[in-house]
């Protein structure tokens, strides 16, 4: 039977970068996937235009990494967002910055980067198998050897001198990612962390969030009240959904809430429709539209102010009525507005399963692997890639770009090991 020299677990943005860059320094690879094709996740990441990287700096990178971003230095100094930008474009995938350093693909197609990544496996001379599904590892006299496979209802061992897990986390199980590196991992001795869904949506109590289903806001800010102590706070996009709140900076803000909520503690999300305006600004600009708008009804002054979705909630809320003229409103009603306006609360009440988080928080300990050559520091011959390792970033490019860095650092580590002289 062949022996492979590198065998990587897993055919998503890190195993793809894997196999293509272990079979290009000359290493004979094999890239095994239990699904029917490829890329499976890379495929509805960014809403179907795939967020390849951003523009930021390491450091940058590194602030919006959790729980061990010092754990990624080694991965991000040897390969970078200019160096993933550059290995798209050499397969035809050209890339636009869009707002926030997000750098997608111009064609705004996610299938165009996974059939890039794909062609680099290929052309680079790696093996692919798909519908092989990965049973266990392979020891030998404690020494790690191979894999043991099932493939078309045939169940095989296929050998090589290092194996590289890079199978992912746990969210959106229907793409192939199902927890099997944590497996692997924890069977050969690996410590893992808790795993939790991650950059996830947020479901809140009561009817005002699906009263305002499909609104999306900007430039508003979200707090994160704990036990009635602030815990953290974001400025940006958010999104109304039928179960409680969702976009951008309430995917930030969701690592916290998971943690937080897993622990009994009451937790609240206040929105802040007004970041720029302190208490005093707005209650001036409230006063100057009711003065001059005195004979129109307050729905319409309202719309001065809010969304048109927003407006029916706030008029309830506040107990007034749609038809008052705007002279008849009290200081004190103005004041309720005012303060609604700067703090609209939801009491979370949970928050979504796995198939709707778009990455997993946990996984196999980083202090299990050396952050140099992504090795694994119990058994000799494993190396680890992507978002089965304990690391994870906010929205906007920085989860694949882990993938990318730490599955290239994996590859080049692991064909360094077998002594393979580089093409």
């Amino acid at each position: 039977m062949e022996k492979f020299d590198i065998i990587v677990i897993g055919a998503g943005a890190s195993g793809l970068v894997a196999a293509g860059r272990a079979a290009e320094l000359g290493a004979n690879v094999l890239l095994l996937e239990k699904m029917e094709r490829v890329g499976r996740k890379l495929l509805i990441t960014g809403k179907g235009r795939c967020n390849i990287t951003n523009s930021d700096t390491i450091s940058n990178f590194l602030k919006k990494t959790h729980p061990n971003s010092k754990f990624l230095k080694p991965a991000f100094s040897n390969f970078f967002s200019q160096d993933i930008i550059n290995l798209f474009e050499k397969y035809g995938v050209e890339t636009k910055v869009e707002r926030g350093g997000r750098i997608f693909p111009t064609s705004d197609s996610a299938a165009k980067v996974v059939e890039a990544l794909l062609e680099y496996v290929k052309n680079s001379g790696a093996k692919i198998m798909t519908h092989c599904r990965v049973k266990n590892l392979l020891f030998e006299n404690d020494v790690l050897v191979g894999v043991k496979v099932s493939n078309k209802d045939k169940t095989q061992n296929i050998f090589a001198k290092k194996i590289i897990i890079a199978t992912g986390g746990l969210s959106y199980p229907a793409t192939g990612s199902t927890g099997d590196g944590y497996r692997f991992a924890e069977s050969s001795g690996h410590n893992i962390i808790k795993t939790q869904p991650a950059l996830v949506p947020i479901e809140t109590e009561g009817r005002l969030s699906a009263d305002l289903q499909g609104l999306s806001l900007k430039n508003v800010k979200a707090i994160v009240w704990v036990n009635k102590k602030k815990l953290a706070e974001d400025f940006g996009e958010m999104l109304f959904t039928h179960y409680g709140l969702s976009g951008p900076i309430i995917l930030t803000l969701s690592r916290l809430i998971v943690q937080e909520f897993d622990k009994k503690n009451e937790i609240e999300i206040s929105i802040d429709l007004k970041p720029a305006l302190d208490d005093p600004k707005l209650d001036k600009r409230l006063q100057r539209d009711l003065n001059e708008n005195g004979k129109k009804q307050i729905v319409n002054v309202f719309k001065q102010w809010l969304p048109s979705k927003l407006i029916p909630v706030f008029l309830k809320k506040l107990g007034i009525t749609a038809n008052k003229e705007s002279h008849q409103i009290s200081a004190k009603e103005r004041k309720k507005i005012r303060l609604l306006m700067k703090n609209l609360r939801f009491k979370v009440s949970g928050y979504r399963a796995y198939k709707e988080a778009i990455i997993t928080a946990g996984g196999i300990d980083t202090t299990n692997i050396n952050k140099k050559t992504m090795a694994s520091k119990i058994v000799e011959n494993l190396y680890f890639a992507g978002e089965v390792i304990d690391i994870n970033a906010e929205t906007g490019g920085y989860n694949l770009q882990i993938a990318f860095s730490t599955a290239y650092l994996a590859a080049e580590s692991a064909v360094k090991s077998c002594n393979i002289e580089s093409l």
